[in-house]
């Protein structure tokens, strides 16, 4: 099988390997296990790899180098204007070679390969939308017109679009997923955690505006002043990091809020480990690996409430759902630090939710997925 995945994410190349952000590589080693060759089309870079990226494993893979798009500024637009046609014939010579087309949304190039897909109404498909699928969600026009497209199945054929919780009224090409970091092998026993000394919060990920690390640095900082013995590692990098940095300073924070940097997944997996909560009260999340994983390893899981972040959590059963506003969230946190057989309780929920989802199910699905699309060919 000739397996085309169009993305907007940029890959580099060391070494005679191609390497990108390590979830997405490893997610898409995962679906070329059981491809013959694979078609990549996506943006290139001239950097070097970092901590944070991983090599594709795949032996046979025909590059196909994009520009790279965005909306941001007037210039951008126009620039991306006069690359579309280049991109979308890029696109097209791909899904032509191809036995299966795979599309990675939200994202610019996926917002062209969607249009480009309509051509080939024949070939199996499928698009992963990471994003947030809930169709009441604020969002840029351009998601909402990928959404509209993928989910429209007179013009989208042969599609399945895997997307993350389930939502009402959902068309038959949909399909709720997840996704996964850990092994079936990786389940371990976890020793609870007790509040007896120092409680220790984590936050991992891009240091965005839209990801609000600031948010989780205040909730500990307001904590501290209640008299808790409590920390915040952050780990990541980003627009975001001086922002943080300058607020520590101002306000010395430094004995008890630490920014880490970009980190290997060892290192995150074990501050996971020896953490009491993992926080992240993003804006807008697909399935946010950070508060599945923490989850796994034991970690009470502290999230806003987006996209099937309320599925996950139980709509705070095994977890505490934000409500963005500081004061109400400060005391549902002391709430929760006062009363340690409840933060156990919803512990363990969170740890048996969690460890249903591994690489071996996700696999397995995947392997479904594009075998019984292969078969249906024949």
């Amino acid at each position: 099988m000739v397996f085309a995945i169009i993305t907007h994410v940029p890959h580099g190349y060391q070494e005679g390997q191609f390497f990108a952000y390590s979830p997405y590589v490893r997610e898409m080693n995962i679906w070329t296990k059981f491809v013959d060759k694979v078609i990549l089309v996506a943006p290139m870079t001239k950097k070097s790899a970092t901590e944070i990226d991983l090599n594709y494993e795949h032996k046979s893979i025909d590059f196909i180098a994009v520009p790279e798009m965005d909306l941001l500024s007037t210039k951008s637009i126009l620039k991306s204007m006069l690359n579309t046609p280049r991109i979308a014939f890029s696109i097209y010579k791909s899904m032509k070679k191809a036995d299966h087309i795979h599309l990675r949304c939200p994202g610019n190039i996926g917002l062209i390969g969607c249009f480009v897909q309509l051509f080939f109404p024949s070939k199996t498909k499928s698009a992963k939308y990471a994003g947030n699928w809930d169709p009441k969600a604020t969002q840029p026009w351009s998601y909402k017109l990928q959404r509209w497209i993928l989910s429209n199945a007179f013009l989208t054929k042969n599609m399945q679009v895997l997307v993350y919780g389930s939502w009402p009224k959902s068309s038959s090409n949909i399909k709720p997923f997840f996704t996964a970091s850990y092994k079936e092998l990786d389940k371990k026993t976890t020793v609870l955690r007790n509040f007896d000394t120092e409680i220790s919060f984590v936050f991992a990920g891009t240091f965005l505006p839209s990801k609000r690390p600031l948010y989780a640095v205040q909730l500990v900082e307001a904590l501290h002043k209640e008299g808790f013995n409590v920390r915040i590692a952050l780990y990541g990098n980003g627009k975001e990091y001086q922002n943080l940095r300058d607020y520590i300073e101002k306000n010395n924070l430094e004995k008890y809020v630490f920014l880490k940097g970009n980190q290997t997944q060892q290192t995150v997996k074990e501050a996971y480990q020896q953490s009491h909560f993992v926080i992240l009260p993003s804006q807008s999340e697909g399935w946010p690996k950070v508060i599945a994983e923490g989850m796994f390893w034991g970690c009470f899981p502290i999230a806003s409430d987006v996209s099937c972040l309320g599925d996950m959590l139980d709509d705070g059963e095994r977890g505490l759902l934000l409500q963005m506003n500081l004061d109400q969230d400060v005391a549902q946190l002391i709430s929760i630090l006062n009363d340690q057989q409840q933060y156990h309780l919803k512990v363990q929920k969170s740890i048996l939710w969690s460890r249903k989802f591994t690489l071996d199910l996700f696999e397995n699905e995947i392997k479904a997925l594009l075998i019984h699309e292969d078969s249906s060919n024949h």
